[in-house]
């Protein structure tokens, strides 16, 4: 490996560790670089007709989450693509995978400590204008047109909301458009709070769940966690 390519890989190792609690394991790989094969059972979620781009990002993620599984002193065991294309995770275990151009990452823990992880990355591009209606609500515009660059805290809310859509189908399992959020950012925190506008069981209207984020390494980077006595707290 290169050394500007081992520099970007500790960047975005450094980007990612305080976005999740000690007992959720990380890791993350550029799709660029070679990775093992996926496993011969995890070929069978992804199409005889993806292109080159698409199998790289499919073996990156694929390494990066038994990597972290690895951290968990947890056997290299396959990870299926479930009928809702979700990554169907071995038994006892729970977790995110996420991938752009230039960067795979995964989260991964135990299913006795976790309901959910949601994890997504993003290039640190700007949000089109003409998405901004589809995905942020009138109130998350306001707080984007007060801010110096607007544009990227319209991508910095796709990436939020697409972490706490990941946590939450964990549990819901549950489809739902950009409007069934919305969400409120502390910045001075790196934090953030996704608050969900409609019940989607077996969430109710006004459940909140809440977030981190990173911004740097030409990287917008998003996390949510929710614990198994989510319901408790």
């Amino acid at each position: 490996m290169m050394a500007t390519d081992q520099n970007n890989q500790e960047a975005r190792q450094s980007l990612l560790a305080p976005l999740f609690a000690d007992d959720v394991a990380l890791a993350a790989t550029d799709p660029a670089v070679d990775q093992p094969s996926p496993l011969p059972e995890e070929l069978n979620g992804l199409s005889p007709r993806a292109v080159e781009k698409r199998r790289r990002e499919f073996a990156a993620g694929r390494a990066v989450a038994r990597a972290a599984m690895a951290q968990l002193d947890h056997s290299p065991a396959p990870i299926l693509v479930g009928k809702d294309r979700a990554p169907v995770w071995p038994k006892g275990l729970i977790g995110s995978i996420t991938h752009c151009k230039t960067c795979a990452m995964a989260a991964v823990s135990t299913s006795d400590r976790y309901a959910g992880l949601g994890l997504d990355v993003e290039e640190d591009t700007p949000l089109k204008s003409e998405l901004w209606d589809a995905i942020c609500s009138k109130r998350e515009q306001d707080w984007m047109r007060a801010h110096h660059n607007p544009a990227q805290m319209g991508k910095l809310i796709f990436s939020a909301k697409e972490a706490a859509y990941k946590c939450q189908y964990n549990v819901s399992r549950r489809y739902f458009g950009f409007e069934g959020m919305e969400l409120e950012f502390d910045m001075a925190n790196h934090s953030f709070r996704a608050e969900f506008t409609a019940d989607q069981v077996p969430f109710v209207q006004g459940t909140s769940l809440f977030g981190r984020f990173a911004i740097g390494a030409g990287l917008i980077i998003t996390a949510v966690s929710l614990s198994t006595n989510w319901q408790e707290v």
